[in-house]
């Protein structure tokens, strides 16, 4: 009996120690191309970790709002950054999980980011801002916007998600994948298996782009890179995503928001016509527009549509 508890701990020890060492491997080769670093980074030294954000150009005051989904950081705008500085002073940021902000082991959720985006917006740009915003983010701006009213100007919505997928809270099976994913070993080991270069590679090419011969392999790079910057932390913002801990019901708020709002949809968006009706439902004032060709991601898809939509809307 003693043999085979000794010989089981060791095997156990052994699996442990060699997963380890994988996850050590894989969060080196994925970030060692260091393809988000450059001197045009700035840092906000927020009450919960440091936020990368860039800051160029001068005019009326834009910012830049990425989404929540794995890899997503600021790079996702990276193609119309240059194209808005003409006419306003841009700001650009990685949300606090994500790219080169830290990643603290916490829980995240919608109202953690609609304070960060607040306290952006009141210590760093300093001066009413117009926002773009995408999928999964567009919620914690929406409460945002309906909280603080007087620090938000026009609103630019690319592919919000479905308000009936916003509102599934947290359950019991959820917050057991939550915590799967937070485990030290083996929940980083699973992070790694989901967020690798060919789920990220396919993610692009058949949700997020709607021609897939479009998708340039730096793309892929980027995602992967800001998907593993931080080491072992970058799995606690995805743990609270699957976790459903991020999703909010706006509802209430989108019905009495008084700024315009554009809604950009990529015309090959999964529901995305039902998902503008929606919001317009709530909201009649919201105007839409969609782009051709595109799916989620129409920013890096065909950016010049979506500047000539911005510059209309600004």
């Amino acid at each position: 009996m003693n043999k085979k508890i000794t010989t089981t701990a060791l095997l156990a020890g052994s699996s442990i120690a060699a997963i380890h060492m994988i996850n050590r491997i894989h969060s080196s080769l994925c970030t060692v191309k260091n393809l988000l670093s450059n001197s045009e980074n700035y840092f906000y030294e927020w009450r919960f970790g440091n936020i990368r954000y860039q800051k160029k150009g001068s005019g009326s005051p834009l910012l830049l709002v990425h989404d929540l989904t794995v890899g997503s950081s600021n790079y996702e705008y990276h193609r119309i950054i240059n194209n808005l500085t003409a006419r306003h002073e841009v700001y650009s940021l990685d949300l606090l999980g994500y790219g080169l902000s830290d990643k603290p082991s916490i829980t995240y959720t919608n109202n953690l980011y609609e304070q960060l985006i607040c306290d952006f917006v009141k210590n760093i740009i300093k001066r009413k801002t117009s926002v773009i915003v995408t999928g999964e983010s567009v919620p914690f701006i929406i409460m945002a916007c309906h909280n603080n009213p007087e620090i938000y100007n026009k609103i630019i919505c690319i592919n919000p998600q479905n308000l009936y997928l916003q509102n599934q809270i947290p359950s019991k099976q959820t917050s057991l994948l939550k915590f799967l994913f937070e485990t030290p070993i083996l929940g980083t080991f699973i992070y790694h298996i989901l967020a690798n270069k060919h789920t990220i590679e396919k993610a692009f090419k058949e949700e997020w782009f709607c021609r897939p011969e479009e998708v340039k392999e730096k793309y892929i790079y980027n995602y992967l890179e800001a998907a593993h910057l931080g080491r072992y932390n970058a799995k606690y913002a995805f743990a609270s995503y699957v976790g459903k801990y991020m999703n909010m019901n706006i509802i209430h708020e989108l019905k009495e928001i008084n700024n315009s709002i554009l809604i950009i949809g990529g015309e090959k968006e999964q529901d995305i016509e039902i998902i503008i009706e929606n919001y317009k439902y709530y909201n009649p004032a919201i105007e839409e527009v969609l782009i051709p060709n595109t799916k989620h991601l129409p920013q890096l898809e065909s950016p010049d549509d979506i500047l000539e939509q911005v510059h209309m809307f600004l």
